[in-house]
């Protein structure tokens, strides 16, 4: 299909309401061309179709965006890629990953991205207007980007990976747990996306309340059909191959990013599903010597707030990489400090100065920087038939996400809350925080779920960070509990709360107990958990403070 200018008022209209609702630059000009269902072949002889977008009178040096998407190339990417970055100076090519939206094969997650990422790179050479190349996108448009930035060539001047990591979905893959929200939302989103009406069904939540009772399926193997009608192959596989499967080798990209020497602004969000795994690839990029820059806001997975982001880096950072000009400085490291709500440049991740401290659980559900003394557990029951809910925090899903009062929560039985006394001074905690709790419980396995929150003047307690592990209880048992990394400050008048207990449903499956597979597993049983906080068992959480 032929180019043709884009002259329309609508169009136009759009470009002012997306530069207006995400703080954009100014567009250069409004006024843009595309061509659609260009053909790119691939490396195996299948076909890829493609998307470009332009200036109308592009400058000489004008680089390439390459956006590689498995969501298609019309209504929103259209808007927040394709003519966002056309109206301020970029060539953009959106490309339709294998098996989508026209693109041949069959849409297999993860499984083509470098080859085809590789085919398009070499197609795009032969361009006329192809120049140097910047790599950007979000989510799996970011994963894109990591599965071909140690073999890219010379052209590929900078990158800009957004709310992703450079193993994606394996973070949710961890032994023994299985986060069924994501991986079974993702799947039904990916199967059904390609229907007629598919995007106003997602905006206007038709269809979810169907996904929501199929993440309640037991055995979980069967969720899918329920979702569904039939099964996906991409949820079967996250069930049945765990994150340290070899069944994952050529998916799993983080063993080659020391070997990127493009340089890389990340953007993540505190509260981003993928945030642990974008930090780890940032580290191992710096670790490694390259050029690369971190910035995490106070964003979820589907924020405005990092969108803006990732567009305003790409049209300034990125692009003056590929024109060979001096980019805007940027600090190694760019926090959004919550609490206090402020912006902090820092040299690395996690910043020097933190100390980790540790606060105590106590009885009566106090918590305290003192170790307690000798005091009986605290208990309470988990029963998966009616299981503790998950509520804010990561989300695939924007509807829910981040920080919400947590008190509706904190008024079960099971779950138990360990709440320090107002705070006189502010306390500043920046980094990795870890819980360490001793618990007892009467069955072969269970969950453990811990989370920070805020309380403030006026009783709302606000989640932080948190996360959840699978136990095999063995007696008394020390359970170490990662949090997902934070910046925050409590402030004065405020009060530190930690939340203990067995599960977080949906976004965590179900423990049912009986210790075997939770694919398979169909009996749902109580267990009894105990948490000890006494001398001998000094259960706390680490907080790296100043």
């Amino acid at each position: 299909m032929g180019t043709r200018p884009r002259f329309d008022l609508a169009g136009k209209a759009v470009g002012l309401l997306v530069q207006r609702l995400l703080k954009l630059p100014p567009a250069t000009s409004r006024d843009v061309t595309v061509e659609r269902d260009l053909r790119i072949p691939t490396h195996d002889g299948r076909t890829l179709l493609a998307t470009h977008w332009a200036p109308a009178d592009p400058a000489s040096d004008a680089p390439t965006a390459v956006v590689r998407t498995p969501y298609g190339r019309s209504g929103p990417l259209d808007w927040l890629y394709g003519r966002a970055l056309a109206e301020r100076g970029l060539h953009v090519l959106t490309v339709s990953c294998r098996g989508t939206f026209g693109s041949d094969g069959d849409f297999r997650a993860m499984r083509h991205e470098r080859e085809d990422g590789l085919s398009t790179l070499r197609w795009l050479a032969d361009q006329p207007w192809g120049g140097d190349v910047v790599l950007t996108g979000s989510s799996y448009l970011g994963y894109t980007q990591w599965a071909i930035a140690a073999e890219a060539p010379v052209r590929v001047k900078a990158m800009v990976p957004h709310v992703t990591s450079s193993r994606l979905a394996l973070a949710f893959l961890r032994p023994d747990r299985f986060e069924v929200e994501t991986l079974l939302g993702w799947s039904v989103s990916t199967a059904t996306q390609e229907r007629p009406g598919a995007l106003w069904r997602a905006v206007l939540g038709i269809g979810r309340k169907r996904v929501q009772r199929a993440m309640s399926t037991l055995p979980l193997v069967d969720a899918d059909t329920a979702a569904l009608g039939h099964t996906w192959p991409f949820y079967q596989e996250c069930l049945h191959h765990d994150q340290d499967d070899p069944y994952w080798k050529n998916e799993d990209h983080s063993p080659s990013v020391g070997d990127v020497t493009v340089p890389v602004s990340s953007i993540a969000g505190w509260y981003d599903i993928f945030l642990a795994d974008q930090l780890r690839d940032f580290q191992v990029l710096r670790a490694a010597g390259r050029d690369a820059h971190l910035t995490v806001g106070p964003w979820w997975h589907g924020h405005t707030g990092g969108m803006a982001a990732v567009l305003g880096d790409t049209v300034g950072w990125a692009a003056a990489h590929a024109r060979g000009t001096e980019p805007p400085r940027k600090p190694p490291v760019r926090l959004f400090v919550m609490g206090v709500g402020e912006w902090r440049d820092f040299d690395e991740w996690p910043p020097t100065g933190y100390t980790s401290r540790r606060w105590h659980l106590a009885p009566g559900g106090g918590l305290r920087q003192a170790p307690g003394t000798q005091a009986p557990p605290t208990s309470f029951t988990y029963d998966p038939a009616e299981p503790t809910p998950s509520l804010g925090g990561p989300k695939l899903e924007s509807r829910g996400a981040g920080p919400v009062d947590n008190r509706e929560l904190e008024a079960r039985d099971d779950v138990l809350v360990f709440t320090s006394a107002v705070l006189d001074a502010d306390v500043e905690v920046i980094g990795e925080v870890t819980a360490e709790v001793w618990i007892r419980a009467d069955r072969p396995s269970c969950d453990l779920f811990v989370r920070l929150c805020d309380v403030d003047e006026r009783g709302r307690s606000l989640n932080i960070c948190d996360d959840l592990v699978k136990v095999r209880p063995d007696g008394v048992t020390k359970v170490t509990v990662e949090l997902s990394p934070t910046a925050h400050v409590f402030r004065r008048g405020h009060r530190l709360r930690v939340q203990v207990s067995a599960g977080a449903f949906p976004r965590f499956a179900r423990n049912l107990g009986d210790g075997g597979p939770s694919h398979t597993a169909t009996e749902p049983r109580k267990t009894a958990v105990e948490v000890f906080h006494d001398a001998d068992h000094p259960s706390a959480v680490l907080l790296p403070q100043k």
